[in-house]
């Protein structure tokens, strides 16, 4: 007799999540026979770019559910995402949930799952941080705590877990799904016309230039920290054109306090994925705040100064593409001089397991 499908809900929450999503359902595309899935999208961030477009992008298909439970405090957010997939869950009855990364979605939707009874995945498990003020440790640990299946980036994942007393028949080192999906996407962009993108034409005309971006409430919501920051990037700007991609939290300080950047830094609104890939990776030099843009930076050998005082994602470091230099203006222009007169990057293997493979390594742990 054949057996039953399994069914597999993934759940997202934010656009990061999709593209850490994507390479799993392209690979249980190839296994529907063992697999009834679902994509839930909780809602938790809306985003205007995630269009039709953006999904044929990824080449998936739309969620099948959208729970709309964003905006709120992080207690608000999370009580809704909670509510709508508690009825989601008793309704559809999933075998096993699958969460991504450390928003409160993957929070959320674990706690619901494991009181239901429900089997938990949790993909990018065991990184950590060390810094208990920030909300995404928080949802990291919770969720780790409570996951049966735990799905490693780096080795440094693969301890902490251990150290917490995780069974290592539970800890999978798989590699990283996001670095996945920035190899397909990087093929993608081999097939596209560039000049669709409008900030192609500035980079042509730069030529050589550097990426920013931030968005952590330490650096963008202290006017002390974020005018350092201010300073340091016009100052590196004298030497290297960049291009500030600013998130709309960001936007709303600098405004408020008043600070002003000189031609030689160029201000966009946040950019569609591919536009921002398209720019980054030829990139001098990246400044970022970002967790992913770390990784992503790290698999394609991009030089990367990362505006804070640690990070979950230690192998960027170890690698030594990535340098963490804090919010000191002076730290921040001296390693920037540092990268920049640096030997040209040469073609890297990247981190252990990040082949672009993590995806289907995952499939064939939940197929066993």
């Amino acid at each position: 007799m054949r057996r039953a499908r399994k069914k597999l809900t993934l759940v997202a929450g934010a656009r990061p999540n999709f593209m850490k999503i994507a390479p799993i359902i392209r690979e249980l595309k190839k296994h529907q026979d063992v697999f009834d899935w679902a994509l839930v999208h909780t809602g938790q961030h809306y985003d205007h770019g995630m269009s039709e477009v953006f999904f044929q992008e990824l080449g998936i298909p739309e969620p099948n559910f959208h729970m709309g439970a964003g905006g709120g405090s992080h207690a608000e957010q999370t009580a809704r995402v909670m509510i709508g997939f508690e009825k989601y869950c008793l309704e559809h009855h999933p075998d096993l949930v699958l969460v991504v990364g450390d928003v409160n979605s993957t929070l959320a939707c674990s706690i619901v799952a494991k009181k239901l009874n429900i089997q938990v995945a949790h993909v990018e498990a065991g990184l950590r941080s060390g810094d208990m003020s920030m909300p995404e440790e928080i949802n990291r640990m919770v969720t780790d705590a409570i996951s049966d299946y735990f799905f490693v980036t780096e080795p440094s994942g693969e301890k902490n877990l251990k150290r917490e007393g995780h069974r290592p028949e539970k800890i999978h080192f798989v590699g990283h799904v996001m670095i996945d999906n920035l190899f397909f996407q990087v093929e993608q962009l081999k097939q596209m016309d560039a000049s669709v993108f409008a900030t192609n034409a500035l980079k042509q005309q730069l030529g050589r230039y550097g990426v920013v971006t931030l968005h952590r409430p330490s650096n963008v919501d202290d006017e002390t920290a974020l005018r350092g920051i201010a300073g340091a990037l016009i100052d590196i700007a004298r030497d290297l054109p960049l291009i500030f991609a600013i998130h709309p939290r960001t936007a709303h300080t600098i405004e408020k306090f008043g600070i002003v950047f000189p031609d030689t830094i160029v201000c966009t609104a946040p950019l569609p994925y591919m536009e921002f890939l398209n720019l980054w990776k030829d990139a001098a030099l990246v400044l970022t705040d970002s967790g992913g843009l770390q990784e992503e930076t790290t698999a394609l050998g991009v030089p990367c100064l990362t505006l804070r005082e640690n990070t979950e994602r230690p192998i960027t470091i170890e690698e030594g593409t990535n340098v963490l230099v804090g919010r000191d203006p002076a730290r921040i222009i001296a390693e920037a001089a540092k990268a920049l007169r640096a030997t040209k990057r040469g073609t890297r293997k990247g981190p252990r397991l990040w082949d672009g493979k993590a995806s289907a390594r995952i499939i064939q742990v939940l197929i066993g």
